[in-house]
């Protein structure tokens, strides 16, 4: 995918402080719970991403 350490960094980064904000973000309604599986889902890309590198 990327193979450029510093793009990847950067990238890992961002979806990890993104994911984060969505988590917080979140409502307390059955939306809510959507927003937040898709932040954790989104901090678990920029994980795997920064773990790779």
């Amino acid at each position: 995918m990327l193979r450029k350490r510093r793009t990847r960094r950067v990238l890992a980064a961002a979806l990890v402080v993104l994911g984060g904000v969505l988590m917080a973000l979140a409502p307390e309604i059955w939306a809510g719970l959507l927003v937040l599986a898709l932040g954790v889902a989104v901090e678990m890309a920029g994980i795997a991403l920064e773990h790779k590198a």
